[in-house]
């Protein structure tokens, strides 16, 4: 299985949108997605691109498993 690697807010939420998130939506300081009863908190956009420990936190966060990221582009 190929190793995650950094990737920006905008492919972020992209992918996401692939696994059947929707959104972004507003929510306090940040944007949200959700998915049935899953909310996922987007990073903002300015803060560069999203690390691969973070990116590990938030598809844990989104029960997002590494097949499932890897299987949309």
């Amino acid at each position: 299985m190929p190793k995650l690697t950094p990737v920006s807010q905008k492919e972020f939420v992209r992918r996401l949108r692939k696994l059947g998130f929707e959104g972004p939506y507003m929510g306090g300081r940040h944007p949200q997605m959700r998915r049935g009863d899953v909310t996922v908190i987007i990073p903002n956009p300015h803060e560069g691109d999203i690390s691969v420990g973070f990116l590990r936190r938030l598809l844990r966060q989104a029960g997002v498993s590494r097949e499932e990221w890897f299987s949309v582009k």
